[in-house]
């Protein structure tokens, strides 16, 4: 049985069931061929201050519920992930440009975060407290109500997952408004795995749109939390406007991380590495690897080698046997070759690739990239890998440490415990000794720090209780005290 059936929510938006949006309906082209696959509705900001509104009156009764309830509801979605995998997965290729293989890594993440979830609803949500008086003295944990998540296009379903599971299992309720790019993949799927996994109505609302929608639900009085994953610039503007309202913000925003080669590397092993993660996806992952920071005595060869496997890599429609699939859309493709023929104005050398085709932009290598260099101080976005030569550990740290991104570091080394060290050095949120940048896993705190977010806000019990609950104080006495007054 499909899940995806168009007559369930073509032209629809999802909210307490599938009706018109405010904003009518557009289209859902796929990056590889123009084509139109569907069409979705759009959300105005109207239906975000409805859909709040539902959303509260709904969350009351879903948090009343036993946490089992939640959780075999979170457990039940996390099936359907795995049932309907490849359909979703078809979805995620013609609609974000993913190759199969990374596509179905996201519905495998989806039912790990959704089984995670599951038992998060489980975890302890408080602890005694010491008091000076007759009574009982608690911190416990309770929703906050309704969160808000807006999320990208770049792994739609990952990017929202990780924090509309977690948020669910914890009593809110959720307003997603995923990317218009990938509104189905990253809405529509959400909101049929949960209608279908016995959620009860109103309590998951999802809104494709605009940035007034997105700045609508920043604003929307009844919902608490915003968990946001998006660019640097987009995030300070969400951060700005949820400050005026005095709401919590996790912002999960850009990168620009480092990978730091040593001259002790095997270095066929090392490139290899390097080359994944700055080309998995077109480079179209916040964790890419963005600056390839290799030693002097290795650096000429790691060179060649990575530009041997960049132009070894076929690149077209993902729904053949290609490595990289297309840039989502114009803008970012030429936002892309803008960075690369501005390095080289700069004075990069560009060993291999900085062509497109249509979207395809092929995977392109830049040498003798300094930190004036456009490419190497500004994320990327695209399958572009710039690599800067050090000559020694302090200068490695400087650059490292050279933009105001901290989002993932990687250091290949033998010596394991000289790469533990290195790392002190460099304040990043992740860090992976003798692997790329590309890295994550639900069970695992995720996030920035810097220009790249707000600190780990996804990712393992800790970090969920903290963005999704918030602590209240409790206090018991077994008979009502007589005051002076």
């Amino acid at each position: 049985m499909s899940l995806l059936e168009l007559a369930a929510w073509q032209g629809l938006i999802h909210s307490d069931g599938w009706v018109e949006g405010s904003a009518g309906q557009a289209p859902v082209v796929e990056p590889a061929t123009g084509a139109e696959l569907a069409r979705v509705g759009v959300a105005a900001p109207s239906d975000v201050s409805r859909a709040a509104r539902l959303a509260a009156n709904a969350q009351r009764d879903w948090a009343a519920q036993p946490y089992v309830a939640r959780a075999a509801v979170l457990r039940r979605a996390g099936q359907l992930f795995i049932e309907h995998a490849q359909e979703i997965a078809a979805w995620l290729v013609r609609e974000s440009g993913a190759v199969r293989p990374f596509a179905e890594f996201q519905t495998q993440v989806a039912a790990e975060e959704c089984f995670a979830a599951a038992a998060l609803a489980a975890e302890p949500y408080g602890q005694l407290l010491r008091t000076a008086l007759p009574r009982l003295s608690m911190a416990r944990r309770v929703p906050v109500g309704v969160a808000g998540v807006i999320a990208p296009f770049n792994a739609p379903i990952v990017l929202a997952i990780r924090a509309i599971a977690p948020a669910l299992a914890l009593g809110n309720a959720v307003v997603c408004k995923p990317d218009p790019r990938t509104a189905v993949s990253g809405g529509v799927v959400f909101a049929r795995v949960f209608e279908e996994a016995g959620l009860p109505a109103g309590v998951l609302h999802v809104l494709p749109g605009d940035a007034a929608v997105g700045a609508a639900v920043v604003e929307a009085p009844e919902i608490r939390v915003i968990a946001f994953t998006g660019s640097t610039g987009a995030g300070r503007a969400v951060a700005g406007l949820a400050a005026k309202h005095l709401k919590r913000v996790h912002l999960e925003l850009g990168g620009n991380s480092a990978l730091i080669v040593l001259d002790d590397v095997d270095l066929e092993t090392a490139v290899s590495a390097g080359a994944f993660g700055s080309f998995n996806h077109a480079g179209q992952i916040c964790m890419a690897t963005s600056r390839h920071l290799v030693h002097h005595a290795v650096a000429d060869d790691y060179v060649r080698a990575l530009a041997a496997h960049a132009e070894k890599l076929p690149v077209g429609d993902p729904t053949g046997p290609v490595a990289l699939g297309p840039i989502i859309d114009a803008g970012q493709r030429d936002r892309v070759h803008a960075l690369v023929t501005g390095s080289v104005e700069a004075g990069a050398e560009l060993v291999t690739g900085g062509t497109y085709d249509g979207l395809f932009y092929q995977p392109t290598v830049l040498a003798a990239v300094t930190p004036d260099v456009p490419a190497f101080s500004s994320e990327i976005f695209g399958p572009v890998a710039p690599v800067t030569v050090f000559h020694d550990l302090d200068e490695a740290v400087r650059l490292a440490t050279a933009t105001p991104y901290g989002l993932s570091l990687g250091i290949l080394t033998r010596d394991v415990m000289a790469g533990l060290a290195l790392a002190e050095r460099v304040p990043t949120g992740l860090v992976h000794i003798n692997d790329q940048t590309v890295n994550d896993e639900p069970n695992a705190p995720f996030g920035g720090l810097g220009d790249s977010g707000t600190g780990s806000r996804h990712g393992g019990a800790a970090a969920n209780l903290e963005a999704f609950t918030e602590t209240q104080w409790v206090t018991v006495r077994g008979d009502l005290p007589q005051y002076p007054f």
